[in-house]
C-alpha cells in the first residue's frame, strides 16, 4: 500500500501541495509584476503576449511530462488519492470553461437579467450532484459513468449507449473549448485563428495525453490559480477606477443604476435614431431582395461588373480595383446562399434597428411587458418561460456531464467525495460572484466612454479586435457623423472579458494575464474532455466489449490513441468556427441532460430499474433533445436542410438551447414504463443497489 493511502501519508501529501502551489501562486505574481514592470520598459505588446503563451502553455506541458504514467489507476483516476480541497479546485478548473470564462459576462452583457440563468443553472446543478450523484459514485469507485451504468444493470446495452452519448455530449463540449483556444492564442500570438486552433491542441495534449487524469488533476490545479487571477485583477481595477471601492460585487448595483439612466438616453438620443432608421432601410431593402433572388442577384453582379469596369476606365488606383473585384467575388454563388446570406443579414439589420442595438435595458427581467399588448405578453411569458427551462436543463446536465462526475472517482474516501462537491462550489462562487459586475462595469465603460467618441480618436484596441474576428467585434459610421454611437457597435458575448483590460485602459500586461486565464479554462475543460472521450471508447466500448482479454498496459495505450484522433477531428470542426460558445457548451448540457442523468439516478435510486428500461430511456431521452435541436437551431437547420417552417417546428416557444426539458421527462417515463413491462433485476443486483445507498 502507497504510503499516501494511509491517513498520515494522506495529510503529508497534501502538505507538501500546499507549499508547491503556494510557491507556485507567489510566482505567479512575481511573474506579473515582473512582465509590468518591463512593459514600464518598453516591451512590445506582441512579445508580452508571446511570452504569456510560451510560459503558461510550457508550464503546464511540464507539469503534463513530470506526471506521465501508464499505470491504470493513475491515469484513469490519479491513483484515487487527491484530498477534496486540492480536487474542488481541479473541478472547478474543469468546470470553468471557455464558456464560463470568456461568454458568460459578454452573455449577461447583451442580454441582462436572463443571462442569470446560466449561473443559477450550472451553481444548482453542483447540488443535485453533492446530493445524488457523487458519493454513491465513489463508493461504487469504477473507472467511467459507462462504467457505472454496465455494472449496475448488468448489461453492455447501456453501457455502450452512454458511451456513446458521453462521446457526442463531450465532443460537442470540447470542439467549443478548442474554439476559444484558438481565439486567445490569436490574440496572444498574432498567428491566424486556423493556426491558433492547432498550436493550442499542443497545450492540450501534452497534459492529457501523458499522463491521464493524474496530469490533468495537478495542471487543472495550476490552472485554476492562474484563472482565478486573471478573472478577478481586471474587475477589482474597473471597480476602483469607477467607484475608488476593490470590492465590486459590493457596488455594481450603484453603477448598474447609472447604466439603467444612460441606456434611458441613448434610446431617445436624436443620432442614435438615425442609426436605426438605417438598419430599418438596410433590413427592407434586404426584404425585397429576398422577394425575387434570383433577379436581386443579377443586378447585385452587373452593378459590381460595371463598377469594376468604371474604375479600370477611370485609371483609379489597383487598391481600388482590387477592392472592387474582392467585393464582386464575395457575392452569393448561387439562389440558395444568397436566400441564407440575406435572410441572415435580414434578421441582424432588425435586431440592430431596434433601442440599445438590439439589447434589452440591463435591470428588466425580461423582454415585453407582462401588462402590455397582447405580443409584448408573449414575448414576457416567452422569455420568462426559456428563463426557467434553460436553468432546468443546465442543473440537470451539470448532474450529467460525464467529465465532472468523473473527478469524484479520483478522491480517497465517499466523504472526501462530498468534501469535494462543496469545495468545488466554493472555487466556482469565486467567480460567479464577479461575473454579473464585470458586465455592468464594462458597459459602464462602452456606453459612457467609448459611445460618443471621434472615430478618428477611437482606441487602438477597437482596430485590433476587429482585425481578429469582425464577426466578434466591429465598428461602423452608419449615420457618416463621424462620432461612434451605440447602435454602430457590433459586439459579440465571446470578446467581453479578454477586451476588458483595454476598454477600461488597463496596462497590456493585464490584457495579457486575462488571454491566459482564458486560456487556462479553455484548456483544463479540454484536457478533462478529451479524457473522457478517449477513457469511453478505450475503455467502456474496445476493452469491456470488443477485447475483454486486453492488458492493461494496452488498455492505457488504446485510449492515448482515441485521444490524439479525437483532439484532430475536435481541432478541425472548431477550426470552421462552428456556433458560438454559449450555444455550444449549452447544447452538451442539455443534451447530457437528456441522455445521462435520468438512467443514473433511477440506477441509484429506484432498484427496479433495469437494462431495458434504462436504454430505451436513454435512446428516447437523448434522441427527441437532439431531434429538438436540429429541427429548431438555426444553424443545424440549414446544415441539415430542414425547410419546415420554424412556428412548426418549435413546441410552446422553448428554444433549442433548453432542449433537454422535453428529453428528460420523455427518458424517465420511459425508463420507469419499460422497467415495469419487463423482467426485474436478479435479487443479487437489487442488493448491490441497496448496499450501494447504505451509508
Amino acid at each position: 500500500m502507497s504510503t499516501e493511502s494511509t491517513p498520515g501519508g494522506q495529510a503529508t501529501f497534501q502538505r507538501r501541495l500546499f507549499w508547491l502551489y503556494g510557491a507556485f501562486s507567489l510566482g505567479l505574481l512575481l511573474f506579473i509584476l515582473g512582465l509590468g514592470a518591463m512593459e514600464q520598459f518598453g516591451l512590445s505588446r506582441p512579445a508580452m503576449g508571446v511570452i504569456f503563451l510560451v510560459v503558461t502553455v510550457g508550464l503546464y506541458a511540464g507539469i503534463g511530462i513530470a506526471c506521465r504514467t501508464s499505470d491504470p489507476s493513475e491515469y484513469y483516476v490519479a491513483g484515487r488519492r487527491v484530498p477534496a480541497l486540492f480536487n474542488g479546485m481541479a473541478t472547478a478548473a474543469d468546470w470553468l470553461s471557455a464558456a464560463s470564462f470568456i461568454s458568460l459576462a459578454g452573455t449577461l452583457y447583451l442580454s441582462g437579467f436572463p443571462g442569470l440563468a446560466f449561473i443559477l443553472g450550472w451553481t444548482g446543478g453542483y447540488c443535485l450532484v453533492a446530493v445524488l450523484l457523487a458519493p454513491y459514485l465513489r463508493k461504487f469507485g469504477g473507472y467511467t459513468i459507462p462504467d457505472f451504468l454496465g455494472a449496475r444493470y448488468g448489461s453492455a446495452w447501456p453501457r455502450v449507449v452512454s458511451a456513446a452519448i458521453v462521446v457526442i455530449c463531450a465532443f460537442t463540449y470540447v470542439v467549443a473549448q478548442i474554439y476559444g483556444v484558438g481565439l486567445i492564442t490569436t490574440r496572444l500570438s498574432g498567428v491566424a485563428f486556423e493556426v491558433g486552433v492547432f498550436v493550442g491542441l499542443g497545450g492540450i495534449l501534452v497534459c492529457s495525453f501523458l499522463g491521464g487524469m493524474r496530469a490533468v488533476t495537478w495542471t487543472q490545479v495550476a490552472q485554476y490559480i492562474v484563472l482565478l487571477v486573471a478573472y478577478i485583477v481586471p474587475v477589482v481595477w474597473l471597480s476602483v477606477k469607477q467607484t475608488g471601492v476593490p470590492v465590486p460585487q459590493a457596488v455594481y448595483g450603484q453603477q448598474l443604476h447609472k447604466v439603467s439612466e444612460r441606456e434611458r438616453e441613448l434610446v431617445h438620443d436624436v443620432k442614435e435614431e438615425e442609426v436605426r432608421a438605417h438598419f430599418r432601410q438596410l433590413a427592407s431593402d434586404y426584404e425585397n431582395r429576398l422577394q425575387d433572388v434570383t433577379a436581386s442577384l443579377d443586378a447585385e453582379r452587373q452593378i459590381a461588373s460595371q463598377r469594376i469596369v468604371e474604375l479600370k476606365a477611370q485609371g483609379a488606383a489597383p487598391i481600388e480595383i482590387y477592392a472592387a473585384e474582392r467585393l464582386a467575388a464575395m457575392l452569393p454563388k448561387d439562389e440558395a446562399t444568397a436566400t441564407e446570406t440575406w435572410t441572415k443579414a435580414k434578421q441582424v439589420a432588425e435586431i440592430r434597428a431596434k433601442p440599445l442595438a438590439g439589447m434589452p435595458p440591463h435591470g428588466a427581467l425580461f423582454p415585453g411587458d407582462p401588462h402590455g399588448n397582447e405580443a409584448e405578453q408573449k414575448t414576457y411569458n416567452d422569455a420568462r418561460k426559456n428563463f426557467l427551462a434553460l436553468v432546468f436543463c443546465l442543473m440537470v446536465g451539470t448532474a450529467g456531464l460525464p467529465h465532472i462526475l468523473t473527478r469524484y472517482y479520483t478522491t480517497p474516501s465517499v466523504q472526501e467525495a462530498r468534501d469535494s462537491v462543496t469545495w468545488s462550489l466554493f472555487f466556482i462562487f469565486l467567480i460567479y460572484c464577479t461575473v454579473p459586475a464585470l458586465a455592468v462595469l464594462v458597459k459602464y465603460e462602452i456606453f459612457n466612454v467609448l459611445v460618443g467618441t471621434p472615430f478618428d480618436k477611437l482606441p487602438s484596441w477597437v482596430s485590433a479586435w476587429t482585425r481578429v474576428d469582425p464577426g466578434l467585434f466591429s465598428v461602423s459610421d452608419v449615420n457618416k457623423d463621424g462620432i461612434l454611437q451605440l447602435g454602430e457597435i457590433r459586439l459579440g458575448s465571446d470578446m467581453v472579458v479578454l477586451a476588458t483590460p483595454e476598454i477600461g485602459g488597463m496596462p497590456f500586461v493585464i490584457s495579457g494575464l486575462v488571454a491566459a486565464g482564458g486560456l487556462a479554462a479553455a484548456l483544463s475543460t479540454a484536457d478533462g474532455l478529451l479524457l473522457t472521450i478517449s477513457n469511453a471508447l478505450s475503455h467502456d466500448v474496445y476493452h469491456r466489449v470488443a477485447d475483454k482479454e486486453m492488458p492493461t498496459f494496452r488498455q492505457v495505450l488504446m485510449s492515448k490513441v482515441f485521444l490524439l484522433a479525437v483532439a484532430l477531428l475536435a481541432a478541425l470542426v472548431a477550426a470552421q468556427r462552428p456556433a458560438d460558445i454559449v450555444f455550444l457548451v449549452s447544447a452538451a448540457f442539455s443534451l447530457a441532460a437528456g441522455g445521462i442523468f435520468p438512467p443514473l439516478v433511477l440506477g441509484i435510486f429506484w432498484k427496479r430499474a433495469n437494462a431495458a428500461g434504462a436504454t430505451a430511456g436513454m435512446v428516447v431521452g437523448f434522441g427527441l433533445t437532439l431531434y429538438y435541436m436540429c429541427t429548431t437551431e438555426p444553424g443545424l437547420r440549414a446544415l441539415l436542410h430542414v425547410t419546415t417552417p420554424l412556428a412548426q417546428t418549435t413546441w410552446w416557444g422553448i428554444a433549442p438551447i433548453s432542449a433537454g426539458v422535453f428529453g428528460v421527462p420523455a427518458a424517465l417515463a420511459v425508463t420507469w414504463l419499460v422497467s415495469l413491462i419487463t423482467p426485474a433485476p436478479s435479487a443479487q443486483a437489487q442488493r448491490w443497489v441497496e448496499s450501494l445507498r447504505r451509508p
